[in-house]
């Protein structure tokens, strides 16, 4: 049973990853999950200098799912690459780094730094806010897509992953402007945008007013740009957006994704990725599949 995928030439022993941000970088779950067994263990975004992230309360519980507003609170490049990659290292998984900034030169500098770690790809978060361009997404502009993927990969030493937001008329046309920037993988979706109101209060639940609403509520969103990215562009893809169970990850991979990222269940259940993982090999072989590469984008 070959449960293998590649992905950017860097071969991931089975199709499961987690979400940036719901899995800090493992340590928080190592007691409870076996990092061996996952294909690769996505971090925490993290970026160039620390960020404090938002005020509190930046986390709701709504139906079908969360809202959050954390901001990308990270510890910055220092910490992360003197205790998070260190630790991640005594596993046999897979490394991606999940990559933040306020500014084009802030990717930059921080995908230098990494430059030298022993880290496999970098998957680069463009729904930060442009703190220059009045703080609109970067991943909500073409342009600005494709410039800020032209120069991280101008001094990438890892293979990059843009990862793409749901907030965007056209996730295509996105997908087209990274994959042109010269990406050589996409990660979709992001968060979509969310809010809840407190009746009894009268007042916005999160501080932020706004956050980004995960869990399984998004996933037929989810699927389905998934599946027009997949025919849009030549790129591999990770896809995600609520995937809580094996038939969620076998629906983004017929859709057309080559790997699959569990990121709110695993507050629920932390075993979700290890449930899955052997979810798919007893569905290869109950369907008689030997190679579960066969399944990529089959449903048309």
């Amino acid at each position: 049973m070959d449960l293998s995928v590649k992905i950017a030439g860097i071969e991931f022993k089975n199709p499961v990853t987690v979400a940036s941000g719901t899995f800090g970088s493992g340590m928080e779950y190592g007691e409870l999950v076996d990092l061996n067994k996952l294909g690769a263990v996505t971090t925490k975004g993290v970026a160039i200098t620390p960020w404090e992230g938002n005020p509190t309360p930046r986390v709701a519980e709504v139906y079908g799912g969360m809202l959050n507003a954390i901001g990308l609170q990270n510890p910055g490049l220092k910490t992360f690459c003197e205790r998070d990659i260190p630790f991640l290292k005594n596993y046999d998984t897979k490394i991606i780094v999940n990559v933040c900034g306020h500014s084009v030169d802030e990717y930059v500098q921080a995908v230098e730094r990494l430059a030298s770690e022993p880290v496999d790809l970098l998957e680069i978060n463009i729904s930060c806010p442009n703190v220059k361009a009045g703080g609109i997404a970067f991943g909500t502009d073409p342009k600005l897509a494709e410039e800020v993927t032209k120069r991280v990969k101008a001094v990438a030493k890892q293979p990059v992953i843009m990862k793409l937001s749901p907030n965007v008329s056209d996730i295509t046309e996105m997908a087209r402007a990274v994959e042109a920037g010269g990406a050589d993988a996409v990660s979709l979706i992001n968060t979509l945008t969310g809010m809840k109101i407190d009746i009894n209060r009268r007042k916005f639940v999160l501080a932020n007013k706004t956050g980004g609403f995960s869990g399984p509520a998004v996933k037929p969103v989810a699927v389905r740009m998934v599946y027009q990215v997949a025919n849009a562009i030549k790129l591999p893809i990770i896809g995600m957006g609520g995937i809580s169970s094996t038939e969620d990850a076998l629906e983004f991979m017929m859709a057309g994704a080559t790997m699959v990222s569990v990121g709110t269940a695993n507050f629920l259940n932390p075993n979700t990725t290890m449930e899955i993982v052997a979810g798919l090999e007893k569905w290869c072989e109950e369907q008689g599949i030997s190679d579960i590469k066969e399944i990529i984008g089959c449903v048309k």
